[in-house]
């Protein structure tokens, strides 16, 4: 997507080019091209997990998330899973992550929220995993292209116990 103006573009852009934003942003979590996924986060971009149960409006200022990255923390966590020293995902899992039933919720000025199913199978040492909810993304379009400015992660499971720790990027 190449649009000009920021405004303009948030107004007009289609379904079809943000679920290639998507696809995209998918891919470079399964290929483990994880500065090019952390590039695609605005300055006060944020990645967040919120706890199962947690309140759909929750923040990560008053209720515990299992993840609640700021941009900081977005670069700190790349850094740490690309580390051969990273044992949570030395050697690295095998993901396929699969998103569905994009809608564009909201347009506001140069914003956009974007609601997705998803669906992440993780492999690693013999074991398998699955990670089902929904994600909302918040893009702002920049120099004529979508940025991150929030990656929310909802899991729909009652707990995490079946499924161990998040040391993969949902």
């Amino acid at each position: 997507m190449h649009p000009t103006h920021t405004a303009i573009a948030a107004a007009t852009v289609s379904r079809a080019e943000v679920e290639d934003f998507l696809f995209h942003e998918a891919r470079l979590l399964d290929e483990w091209k994880l500065r090019e996924w952390e590039a695609l986060f605005a300055a006060d971009g944020v990645y967040h997990v919120p706890t199962t149960g947690a309140p759909e409006a929750a923040s990560p200022a008053t209720t515990l998330f299992y993840v609640a990255d700021d941009r900081l923390r977005i670069t700190q966590r790349v850094t740490r899973l690309l580390k051969k020293g990273a044992h949570a995902e030395y050697p690295r899992s095998k993901t396929r992550h699969m998103i569905t039933n994009v809608r564009i919720e909201s347009r506001e000025g140069d914003e956009l929220v974007v609601q997705s199913s998803f669906f992440v199978h993780r492999s690693r040492d013999g074991s398998s995993q699955s990670y089902v909810g929904h994600y909302r993304h918040r893009l702002v379009v920049e120099d004529g292209r979508f940025m991150i400015r929030e990656k929310r992660c909802t899991l729909d499971t009652d707990s995490l116990r079946p499924l161990g720790r998040i040391s993969i990027v949902l």
